[in-house]
């Protein structure tokens, strides 16, 4: 019998694909392939073919393989490709590498020199592509990594920079994933969707493919060949599974059951026994047949995993060189075991079922003996236990039942993971750590574990499992702790409240910690308490927050850099920075360079990520730029810290808002808030809520304004941050598109209020400009009130700015200073380019002081002002647009479109836009005077327009068309 068909069955489209892939890496047009499919599908064999069609073309192959073995590892699968290329052979010129060499020392330890100058995922991933490329030799290049079902988020988060740049590229990446839900198969649907990525489905074998492989691998001519019954018994077995029918057909003749005879194949006996024990009879038989030493080694590497070190195996079983690979020679032969090709002196089970077989061999004494001499050789033989090594470890040691070896070696993993910020895996393993602690009696590991675990699951938003476990501080209080162990986990503990946005439940924990630390002193401990109590106290209401909050972060910064704390000094100086915003940019600046010099010089890349997303929204402020936001947020998501992703998005949203993108904000804001809301992000849903609120807002829509901000108040809105911005950018604004300056100035006379009692970092709540530019329309500010404001730090803010800039423009023209008040409408407008609604609104509120003083274009700008704000069917500013230029005796023009605003009914009654207008304002049941006053028109007017409603919609009485108007808000 032949030990595997010739050529694969039924996957001639996948290999047509694949063929295609590698010409096109040989033309330089890379990319990128996933194979999908069940486990024993067939991937690995496919994914063989290929590495054969790319060496015989003469490419170069790099493999690597996801761990099956215990947690996820950060970048095993990428480190295992990549280090043949540093094992001999032609030298690597690394010249082309530049400045992303040091970055690279994350995955090969042979230039880890410590110096690298960031941690980007995005940064890591160019690395890897050019290595990639400066490796390819101009013969092209493939990248097969297999199991990727099974990698770690860390190395997803560089493939996901791979997959998108890599069509330009003479390289091909394979990766095989299993169709189970996993975080890599999401990567490669979304690849296909986005169009970066083609994926082969590898289906079941159907029942004339399975028919055909089964005669290949008996050497037959064809089904006709093998007893019908053996055909029928493969199918319904298989289910077309290549490696079921494989494994069966082993079985099957290993049993006796299927034997060739002169005259062919034929059956002997019953075919029908029970799958999974067929299989495993089959497996033993096969090893049985390498004798009582090969059974040992075999059992020994089940246990290391189903891939596993010769070297370590060889010290847990002390086989000689040449008995040891013999025996593995033999398992080659009888198709148990196979060379796992991309790392050296490694081996691999074929199959999981041959794994699960030597288990039923062995007693429980037996495994955990096995497990505990795996534990004992990886440690003598690595004894830093560098890289995937020390999660190798701890596995053995929890199966060998050393539960406190084990928890503290996924601890000492886990904590390696956590500084190299792969939050996905720090979390699993720490978890891993604290599970296997709790219960062994260890007070002082777990509080260890703990340190780690409490803010890394807050940066990954699991809160609720972080306050699960801060239920047991109180037990580890009287555990013998210290005070400083017992202070710093209710610290952490403080963070993860802060984070959540739970700062009442943060500053009892502050309390607590400041209490434990009064019998035993201890500067460094303090530290930590004093920024993460800084952190609480800027949002915790107050009229001294910010002062209290800055006190604070200096008297942490100061004390932590005495004591080479550097975590403490990066979260002091980016708080430091936030609160020198208002009074100096380049303070601001330049402590978040600070901030971000010394998480790269400690690689701390949670905290690099933390001051380059307070830069980008220093820059977002600052000019609108949008694009560093962006770039933090894809750090952020390759780092897997949730609170960042979702406090970015939260700024997205409202900018979008203030650039008139509703559409894209109200979708935006609807994915955010379902995520923020089910994590209890709760700083996050506050902020969208209220960005929520401003978006109708602009859209002149009072009440899903007032039902935004109810939600708002919901959750705890009162005293926030972001109360300012509810009132300034929603309220206020609201007003001024009911054409309502007397509530927009009440509106922004309660922020300034609000922010007198509880100072807000937030600083496009209004008071910095838009308040300034209405007063000075009123005639209640002066130029030195406007020189007063021009001096903050606020006021050059670009939203604020274009406030500032137009009551510039009216204080000049009142001064007689015409051109300069031009020049400096100008200049408003550039700065309010990228915010058309504001630019527009600008333009209405200062057309009629212009007008009345002489200057600038008053009717252009009306003009420019009623013809955007009737396309967006507000009709309030529209209304006033048209009064103001009837009154300057400038013509107006009438509009022929805007009836795609009134519903189908009301225009088959032919309702006008007029008249429509008037329909929805009858909603609140106002007076012929107060829609006059509304539309300036006159009373006579709307009676007018009232009655022909009447007439055309035939509704009974004005009463009736009331109802009908707040019927269609409803």
């Amino acid at each position: 019998m032949r030990s595997h068909a010739p050529s694969l069955v039924g996957r001639d489209p996948q290999i047509g694909l694949l063929e295609s892939a590698l010409t096109r890496a040989r033309q330089g047009r890379g990319g990128v392939v996933f194979l999908v499919g069940e486990a024993g599908v067939g991937k690995s064999r496919l994914a063989a073919e290929a590495v054969g069609g790319a060496l015989g073309s003469g490419m170069r192959v790099l493999r690597g393989r996801s761990s099956t073995t215990g947690p996820a590892v950060p970048f095993r699968p990428l480190t295992e490709a990549l280090m043949p290329l540093f094992r001999g052979g032609e030298p690597l010129d690394d010249a082309a590498l530049g400045p992303y060499r040091p970055v690279l020392g994350r995955l090969i330890p042979e230039w880890d020199t410590g110096e690298r100058e960031g941690s980007s995922m995005v940064i890591l991933g160019e690395a890897v592509l050019r290595l990639l490329l400066a490796a390819g030799r101009g013969q092209g290049q493939l990248l097969l990594l297999e199991d990727l079902h099974d990698a770690d988020p860390e190395t997803l988060g560089v493939l996901e920079y791979l997959v998108d740049n890599l069509e330009y590229t003479p390289v091909l990446l394979l990766a095989t994933v299993r169709t189970d839900f996993s975080d890599a198969l999401d990567l490669a649907q979304s690849a296909r969707r986005r169009g970066t990525a083609a994926l082969a489905e590898l289906p079941p074998l159907t029942r004339p493919q399975v028919e055909e492989m089964t005669a290949a691998h008996l050497g037959a001519d064809g089904p006709h060949e093998v007893p019908p019954a053996v055909l029928d018994r493969l199918w319904e077995d298989s289910a077309g599974s290549p490696y079921l029918v494989e494994e069966l057909l082993q079985s099957m003749i290993g049993a006796g059951t299927l034997v060739q005879g002169t005259d062919g194949w034929r059956a002997v006996g019953d075919l029908r026994r029970d799958v999974s024990s067929t299989l495993a009879r089959g497996i033993l038989r096969r090893i049985d047949r390498l004798g009582a030493q090969g059974l040992t080694l075999l059992s020994a590497a089940a246990v290391l995993g189903r891939r596993f070190p010769l070297t370590v195996l060889q010290r847990m079983t002390g086989a000689d060189d040449r008995t040891l690979l013999s025996h593995l020679h033999a398992g080659v032969a009888a198709r148990l075991v196979i060379p796992d090709e991309p790392a050296p002196d490694w081996y691999s089970f074929r199959h999981s079922p041959t794994v699960e077989a030597l288990f039923t061999q062995m007693t429980p004494g037996q495994r955990a003996e096995l497990a505990r001499r795996g534990a004992r050789a990886v440690e003598e033989l690595h004894p830093d236990l560098e890289g995937d090594w020390c999660a190798l470890a701890a596995g053995l040691r929890c199966e060998a039942g050393d539960r406190v070896e084990a928890g503290l070696l996924y601890a000492d993993a886990g904590g390696r993971a956590l500084a190299a910020g792969a939050l996905g895996s720090a979390v699993t393993l720490l978890g891993r750590a604290e599970e296997l602690l709790a219960g062994a009696g260890d007070p002082q590991a777990r509080a260890s574990v703990l340190e780690n675990l409490l803010p890394a699951l807050a940066e990954a938003g699991d809160f609720a499992r972080a306050f699960d476990l801060a239920e047991d501080l109180h037990a580890l209080g009287g555990a013998g702790l210290s005070a400083v162990r017992l202070a710093t986990l209710h610290t952490r503990l403080a963070k993860v409240a802060h984070t959540a946005g739970r700062w009442s439940d943060g500053n009892r924990q502050i309390v607590r910690a400041r209490e434990v630390l009064a019998a035993a002193p201890d500067e460094a401990a303090t530290a930590a308490v004093d920024v993460t109590a800084a952190y609480l106290a800027l949002d915790t209401p107050g009229p001294d927050r910010t002062q209290h909050a800055e006190k604070l972060a200096r008297s942490a910064v100061d004390t932590a850099e005495r004591h080479d704390l550097p975590v403490v000094v990066c979260q002091a100086r980016e708080l430091l920075a936030t609160v020198a915003r208002e009074r100096d940019p380049e303070e601001s600046a330049d402590m978040l360079r600070q901030a971000l010099e010394t998480a790269e010089r400690h690689r701390l890349p949670l905290q690099r990520m933390y001051a380059a997303t307070r830069m980008s929204g220093n820059a977002w402020l600052a000019e609108g730029d949008t694009s560093g936001l962006l770039a933090a947020r894809e750090e952020a998501l390759r780092l897997g810290s949730v609170n960042i992703v979702h406090t970015v998005d939260g700024i997205l949203v409202l900018d979008a808002v203030l650039r008139g993108d509703h559409e894209a904000a109200r979708s935006a804001a609807a994915d955010c808030l379902a995520v923020a809301r089910r994590l209890r992000l709760a700083p996050v849903v506050r902020y969208v809520l209220m960005a929520r609120a401003a978006l109708e807002a602009h859209r002149a829509d009072r009440a899903a304004m007032e039902a935004a901000l109810a939600t708002f108040t919901e959750w705890d809105g009162a005293g926030s941050q972001e109360e300012p911005l509810s009132l300034g950018l929603a309220r206020a604004f609201c007003a001024l598109l009911e054409e309502d300056r007397d509530l927009a100035r009440a509106e922004l006379r309660a922020v300034q209020a609000l922010e007198a009692g509880n100072p807000s970092t937030y600083h496009l709540g209004g008071t910095h400009g838009l308040v300034l530019l209405l007063d000075v329309l009123a005639g209640d500010a002066d130029r030195a009130r406007h020189e007063e404001t021009t001096a903050t730090a606020m006021a050059r803010m670009r939203w604020n700015r274009q406030f500032v800039l137009l009551a510039d423009a009216v204080l000049l023209g009142r001064e007689g200073a015409g051109p300069r008040a031009t020049a400096a409408v100008q200049s408003a407008l550039a700065a309010a380019q990228p915010y058309p609604l504001a630019r527009h609104l600008g333009l209405r509120l200062i057309a009629e002081a212009a007008h009345q003083d002489g200057w600038g274009d008053a009717v252009g700008w009306l003009r420019q002002a009623e013809h955007y704000f009737h396309e967006r069917d507000v009709a309030a500013v529209t209304g006033a647009c048209r009064a103001a230029l009837r009154r300057f005796g400038a013509p107006v023009h009438q509009h022929r479109s805007g009836t795609r605003s009134i519903p189908r009914e009301l225009r088959a009654q032919g309702v006008t836009v007029r008249e429509f207008d008037v329909f929805r304002l009858l909603a609140e049941r106002l007076s012929n005077k107060d829609i006059a006053d509304r539309l300036f028109i006159s009373p006579r007017t709307a009676e007018k327009h009232i009655a022909s409603l009447i007439a055309k919609t035939g509704a009974a009485n004005r009463a009736d068309l009331c109802a009908r108007s707040a019927a269609l808000r409803e």
